[in-house]
């Protein structure tokens, strides 16, 4: 980690989508009472801060929202209610430059490194577009300083008069990289930006990832549901369960001491290469609807270890290391006495 400063925070931000409904449907609601809409609470209050130069995994199951989450970091989506700070600053409350600065210097990767690139234009205006509009390039140096990106995530700059469908998956991904390296962004969201590329390609797109954060002192929020992808290039990792983060700490924590329920039975979902036959447990049912949310902790239903307490009272992500380092999980098990 090349510093301590924390570039992004979030502070107990929540999105919620309503669900639109029909005649018929409203007039049921009347009927019954209640007219209001249905809502869908994607994050539910999520406190978290992202410190300059480290990468954060972000973990969860599909649905859990992690993607929500990460279009909130980059000003896609704003939070229904909470607040998202740069660099010690609301984002509602910066200033015209710093507003500017934000703007530019938080980008996002998207998972399909297809659909996220305009099938009408060449690589040269897919990548070179956005730093001429902003002032960063002028139009007559656009040409060089795309050739030159292209070059550094290991595109050949004589392809750059081509249009994306002309490229392999990797290729596009690699496209998507040096769109957003072209703002000179300080951080990156990466949402599930392996996840639609062969194993083989998932590594060089990986460790391109890493030569990219040492080159230009990147800070990475990696979002993914594969932890063994998180594993090879996280310094902490924040795992998500149902809008919510359930555990919080360093990536070595997290892979040999994890806490929270849900946490260990991913881990030992993971692949792992050994002798001998292993028998494979899978977490016990379906992510509960976030229509209707279980009550207590959102865990309980699946989870082998729940008490009466967790069907009832939802617990809190707290600091269960007394060693300095911080380690956050929300779990009941944690305040039983042995």
């Amino acid at each position: 980690m090349s510093g301590s400063n924390t570039i992004l925070s979030l502070q107990d931000v929540q999105r919620r989508y309503s669900q639109p409904v029909d005649m018929v449907e409203r007039l049921g609601r009347m009927l019954k009472g209640s007219a209001a809409p249905r809502s869908v609470l994607a994050v539910a209050g999520v406190d978290l801060a992202v410190r300059e130069g480290e990468v954060i995994g972000l973990v969860g199951e599909s649905g859990c929202g992690k993607s929500t989450l990460g279009r909130m970091l980059t000003g896609i989506l704003p939070p229904s209610a909470g607040q998202i700070l740069y660099k010690g600053t609301p984002v509602n409350k910066l200033t015209p430059v710093l507003r500017r600065e934000y703007d530019l210097g938080v980008q996002m990767i998207f998972q399909d490194p297809y659909s996220s690139l305009n099938p009408r234009m060449r690589v040269l205006d897919i990548i070179g577009e956005g730093p001429v509009v902003h002032g960063l390039v002028k139009r007559s140096g656009k040409e060089a300083y795309v050739s030159e990106l292209m070059q550094k995530v290991g595109l050949d700059p004589a392809y750059r008069f081509r249009y994306p469908h002309q490229f392999s998956g990797g290729q596009r991904q690699r496209i998507g990289v040096a769109r957003a390296l072209a703002l000179k962004p300080s951080v990156l969201v990466c949402d599930e930006a392996v996840a639609a590329l062969d194993v083989s390609i998932q590594a060089q797109v990986l460790n391109l990832f890493i030569q990219l954060r040492h080159e230009f002192a990147l800070t990475y929020i990696f979002i993914s549901h594969n932890l063994g992808v998180v594993s090879h290039i996280s310094d902490r990792v924040a795992i998500m369960y149902l809008g919510r983060i359930v555990e919080l700490a360093d990536t070595d924590t997290i892979f040999s001491r994890a806490n929270h329920p849900y946490t260990q039975a991913l881990i030992k979902e993971l692949p792992v290469l050994r002798t001998g036959q292993r028998q494979f447990d899978p977490i016990k049912g379906e992510l509960p609807s976030p229509i209707d949310p279980p009550p207590g902790c959102p865990f309980h239903p699946r989870c082998p270890m729940a008490m009466d307490r967790c069907k009832v009272e939802r617990p809190l992500l707290r600091d269960i290391n007394s060693g300095g380092v911080q380690h956050l999980s929300a779990c009941h098990l944690n305040q039983e006495t042995p």
